[in-house]
């Protein structure tokens, strides 16, 4: 029992997938996807940027 009204939202949500509309920015997606977001790094985690990109470079 209870499960008419979770049905009924993924169904609401289901039918809203499918017929909206969207222009994806695939351009944007590859940047974020390759790491490539182009925001700088804000000065009090600069520290932690470097710690992590050298253990990234190291593996």
């Amino acid at each position: 029992m209870g499960r008419g009204r979770a049905k009924a939202k993924q169904t609401k949500v289901a039918r809203n997938l499918k017929y909206r509309t969207f222009d994806p920015d695939f351009d944007d997606l590859q940047r974020e996807l390759h790491g490539e977001s182009g925001d700088p790094i804000p000065d009090q985690y600069a520290d932690l940027a470097e710690e992590f990109s050298e253990d990234r470079s190291a593996s």
